[in-house]
């Protein structure tokens, strides 16, 4: 910042105080007028050395722009213009995800992986790129190439380069997530004696099928082929790691893999496993016993044994909380189906608690499900022609001598012979609103037990969070390593975003940190100075927790990249 003296075609000498910037777009310095002062023969009237005190001034707008408390004057143009493909938006909110990413040092890891290798671009900055394209404005990889420019990081990088970083991260992704593992435990003090699991399965956007991506049990109904994810979570609600299994492997046999190599990778000792009844076989139950490991599992009371529905059924010994709630439990020894080395069923007995509980809110909600299925049963059976086995889901099972044609899928039945299942009802109807809960862990009282398995509502919601908020699917890449890759950077994402819920205390839900995040953003103005036009009581929250003022509406470029820094510093 200096006083400016500008002759005029008159002669006369005009002063204004004027102060320089680097224009990071043109590629060099500018000026820009920060007071009008005027002409130097006027104020000699006024002024015994007009020159000295102008400088002066100049002197005292310096400090206060060293304090930050200057005015900012910035000038523009009505002719002013916009080249094509020029924005001039920019993301603030992703300051707390490049902290989080860093603390969790994913930065050194893939840094020191790429140091040996001959690529010639860098796969931190892509990582960077997609884990927080993901989180704030999820799409392809394409898009969140395009859309790039939203962040201040750097970007030399082509879309082509994108694409061949996946490769890179399927490679190294068994690490990245035992280095993520290792620093949560380092710097959040994660606990692995007891952790959650479930699957579920993600669609692609194609017809095409190869050894990963096969059609199968689709949790969204749809026929398009998926690829099968089994996750392991923490009592905190953060991922641990995660594996994926072709689109038509059961359910029940994704466990033992996942666990088989959670437990070596990251020598975990002795563990308590949750999960639901879709993962409750005799299989999965004796794995877990032979490790000296573990289980809460649910069970399905309707698919159990005459004798174990009898015992539900049975009034005696139940407990009533309120009149809505009653429960009962035992310990009972059990036996399950186990498969031999020979690939044979052997019988085994497994000594367990069982908590039985009844719940009228649930039967109230199973009674409304089924009206729906019974509704949808009827009218197969008027118009069995128009149905298939793919949309006839749910209602199937209360039809009499239905039967499939197995190429086409198409019921064969004719109308007058299918038959409503009314005993299937009755059965049903007599069930509603119970639920067991199985454990290895017996010396726990009930409601410990209820409690360590109510915790599996976190994965489910996980699920939902990758589905809805960081839309990972449909998936469109396509090779292996691609897909795992793409699974990967969704992964890191949402422990990022569940590590920003758990400092934030839960609360406020993945959902809306994400959106406050991807709202608070800035437009560049001139000479390099944004303005900021969000501001909500979720980032007021956040900007407390992670020492970043959300509520400040001008910000320089040198100010925002020294924040952007200071993230890095974990």
């Amino acid at each position: 910042m200096y006083l400016k003296k500008t002759k005029q075609k008159s002669g006369r000498i005009y002063l204004s105080i004027v102060d320089t910037y680097r224009d990071k777009e043109k590629g060099y310095a500018r000026t820009v007028t920060v007071e009008k002062v005027g002409y130097l023969d006027e104020l000699e009237k006024d002024y015994d050395d007009p020159m000295a005190h102008f400088k002066e001034r100049v002197e005292q707008l310096k400090e206060k722009k060293a304090e930050k408390v200057a005015p900012i004057t910035l000038s523009f143009n009505q002719d002013d213009t916009l080249s094509v493909g020029q924005s001039n938006r920019k993301n603030f909110g992703y300051m707390i995800l490049s902290q989080i990413y860093h603390e969790l040092q994913i930065d050194k890891v893939l840094t020191s992986k790429q140091r040996p290798s001959k690529i010639d671009y860098n796969v931190n900055d892509i990582m960077k790129l997609l884990v927080f394209s993901r989180s704030l404005y999820p799409g392809s990889k394409k898009k969140t190439f395009e859309n790039k420019e939203k962040f201040f990081d750097r970007h030399d990088y082509s879309l082509d380069d994108v694409y061949r970083s996946l490769s890179f991260f399927y490679k190294h992704s068994s690490l990245l997530q035992t280095k993520i593992n290792d620093r949560i435990k380092s710097v959040y003090n994660r606990k692995t004696d007891l952790v959650y699991y479930d699957v579920t399965n993600y669609y692609f956007e194609t017809d095409i099928h190869d050894e990963l991506r096969k059609k199968g049990v689709s949790k969204e109904h749809r026929p398009n082929p998926i690829v099968q994810m089994g996750l392991f979570m923490d009592t905190k609600g953060i991922p641990i790691t995660f594996k994926l299994f072709s689109g038509n492997t059961n359910d029940c046999l994704t466990f033992r893999p996942g666990f088989g190599k959670i437990h070596k990778e990251y020598n975990l000792g002795r563990v308590v496993v949750v999960t639901d009844k879709g993962m409750t076989t005799g299989d999965n139950i004796n794995y877990i016993l032979s490790g000296k490991h573990g289980y809460v599992f649910s069970m399905s009371v309707r698919g159990a044994s005459k004798a174990f529905k009898k015992y539900v059924l049975n009034e005696e010994s139940y407990t009533w909380y309120g009149t809505e709630y009653k429960r009962k439990s035992r310990l009972e020894p059990r036996m399950i189906s186990v498969t031999s080395t020979h690939n044979k069923k052997i019988k085994k007995q497994v000594d367990e608690k069982q908590v039985i509980f009844y719940s009228e809110k649930y039967a109230k909600k199973a009674r409304a499900d089924r009206e729906k299925a019974i509704k949808k049963a009827q009218e197969i059976m008027d118009n069995p022609s128009r149905y298939k086995k793919t949309n006839s889901y749910g209602a199937a099972g209360y039809i009499k001598n239905m039967e499939i044609d197995k190429e086409t899928g198409e019921i064969i039945t004719p109308h007058h012979q299918l038959q409503f299942d009314y005993d299937k009802l009755k059965e049903e109807e007599a069930l509603d609103g119970y639920y067991a809960i199985i454990t290895s862990e017996y010396k726990e009282s009930d409601d410990h037990i209820i409690d360590t398995y109510r915790g599996l509502w976190r994965i489910e919601e996980s699920f939902r969070v990758t589905k809805s908020d960081l839309e990972a699917r449909p998936v469109y890449v396509s090779t292996e390593e691609h897909i795992h890759a793409h699974f990967l950077t969704c992964f890191i994402a949402l422990v990022i975003a569940r590590i920003i819920e758990v400092k934030m205390d839960y609360k406020y839900s993945v959902g809306k940190l994400l959106e406050s995040l991807s709202k608070a953003e800035c437009t560049h103005m001139k000479q390099n100075y944004y303005l900021f036009d969000y501001y909500d009581e979720v980032l007021k929250t956040l900007g407390d927790q992670f020492h970043i003022d959300f509520s400040k509406q001008i910000r320089s470029r040198g100010e925002i990249k020294k924040i952007l820094a200071s993230t890095k510093k974990q």
